[in-house]
């Protein structure tokens, strides 16, 4: 009789390491569930309060609602404007929603990310010198001081650019300065989106220290920090890259490259957004417009006005998102390299899917699968479902869907304009697109549970 191989010491000391810092009784990504849940309530309360407007009247629970989810799941879009409706009671709640949920997301998925590396990693005796480390709990609480330090240091470096930039150039007050820096610095790093101005980054299209700033900071946060920690030690000459930082690294590269290239050039006549710009400013805007669809929802062209080509082409960013473990969010851009990488074994008749000198475990290419068609099909009900309880155009609602569910914050100009229900469901679209992903791929990794038996084997026509 077949018997469960029971987890080895240094996991069980990462499960245990794991439940302190996310209490719960059952699996560890039920408390992530749970703490996020209680966070947005809490937010939505906050909002509903009448100190929290400017004009010191309450906001319905929806409106609320819709700016907590978008907040703690730091996606970005809104239905009112963020600096002219919130208080600055308001505009603070909204940030600290923002940094908890940025570091609430990446400490946890860093978490999980250990505890399956570490299992898979006995169960399929691969590198035994490394994977045999001890993995306890200061070694843990170690991952969440450098994740809150990086987090920080870069939110502080965008912060001093944009207050010493506001002051300089715009002839901002230096507190006034100092708070709208502080604000995009957090938002920024945890590709959030939000912005204290109505035209998020239109004003400094063409602003190298600003838009500079900005993309620094997203490109950072969406890396995810298990290849920023791998990044560092190989500076440090301790640690050769693993198959997943160099897949992140390469593929997020290309994929900006692309993009900048794409709709740079889609774009360079548009009068509506880049073609009064000299070639400078639309270099910059063009960069901009190809970093932002990882995650964030700044814009620093008007999105509405762009060519359909562009939207379209930028759906397929949003789509990909950015690293696993990171702020970005999407499919990530490990799931579709490996997805392409199935695809390429296929084209060629190979048995297996080898990648950079490894072999990629079948569980793998199935987990792969299973979260690029699930999202596909949850952007595709989120759409069909907003084309028929809407008047708005195809290209604006598939826009819109995968904004949500990708937790990108990027818009044509339609949130504001959709009835409540419409925000209710993308409030839970949001929280989906945003936990969804980790909680499933998680479930997935650490659900081993062996077959004992085969049914005999049967090959249905495919195509």
């Amino acid at each position: 009789m077949a018997r469960e191989i029971a987890d080895p010491p240094h996991t069980r000391g990462v499960r245990a390491a794991i439940r302190r810092i996310l209490p719960s009784r059952g699996h560890p990504s039920r408390a992530m569930l749970a703490g996020f849940v209680a966070t947005i309530a809490l937010g939505t309360v906050l909002l509903m309060m009448p100190f929290a407007t400017e004009a010191g009247q309450s906001t319905d629970v929806v409106r609320a609602l819709f700016t907590a989810t978008s907040a703690v799941c730091i996606t970005g879009l809104i239905v009112v404007d963020t600096g002219e409706h919130w208080s600055t009671f308001g505009e603070i709640t909204i940030l600290v929603l923002i940094q908890l949920g940025g570091l609430g997301i990446m400490t946890a998925a860093s978490m999980l990310v250990l505890l399956i590396s570490r299992r898979f990693g006995l169960r399929m005796q691969l590198s035994a010198q490394r994977e045999t480390k001890s993995l306890d709990l200061g070694e843990v609480r170690g991952v969440v001081r450098r994740i809150i330090l990086i987090s920080l240091t870069v939110e502080v470096l965008v912060a001093v650019v944009f207050t010493g930039r506001l002051m300089l150039k715009y002839d901002y007050e230096f507190g006034e300065a100092l708070y709208s820096g502080v604000f995009h610095g957090v938002s920024a790093f945890n590709n959030a989106g939000f912005s204290l101005y109505s035209d998020s980054m239109s004003r400094f299209v063409s602003d190298p220290w600003i838009s500079v700033a900005v993309i620094f900071a997203v490109i950072i946060g969406g890396l995810g920090f298990p290849v920023l920690f791998e990044i560092g030690r190989r500076f440090r000459g301790k640690v050769r890259w693993t198959v997943h930082t160099k897949i992140t690294v390469l593929t997020s590269g290309a994929l900006l490259v692309i993009g900048f290239v794409y709709i740079t050039v889609s774009e360079w006549t548009n009068a509506k957004t880049m073609g009064e710009l000299g070639v400078g400013g639309k270099l910059l805007a063009g960069f901009f417009a190809a970093t932002m669809p990882r995650s964030s929802g700044f814009n620093s062209v008007d999105t509405g006005d762009m060519q359909s080509s562009s939207l379209l082409f930028t759906d397929v960013l949003m789509f990909i998102g950015g690293g696993s473990a990171s702020t970005a969010a999407g499919i990530k851009v490990t799931t579709f390299a490996l997805l392409a990488f199935v695809i390429l074994a296929e084209i060629r008749g190979e048995p297996t899917v080898h990648v950079m000198g490894k072999r990629l475990a079948a569980s793998v290419q199935r987990q792969a699968l299973t979260i690029a068609l699930l999202t596909v099909g949850l952007v595709m009900i989120t759409t069909i479902t907003m084309l028929t309880l809407s008047e708005f155009s195809l290209d604006d609602v598939l826009f819109e869907s995968i904004s949500a569910v990708c937790n990108v914050g990027l818009s044509t100009g339609i949130t504001a304009d959709l009835d409540p229900a419409m925000h209710v469901m993308m409030s839970v679209l949001m929280f989906i697109g945003r936990l969804g992903p980790i909680t499933l791929a998680t479930a997935l990794a650490l659900r081993d549970r062996p077959r004992r038996y085969e049914l005999p084997e049967e090959r249905p026509i495919v195509g």
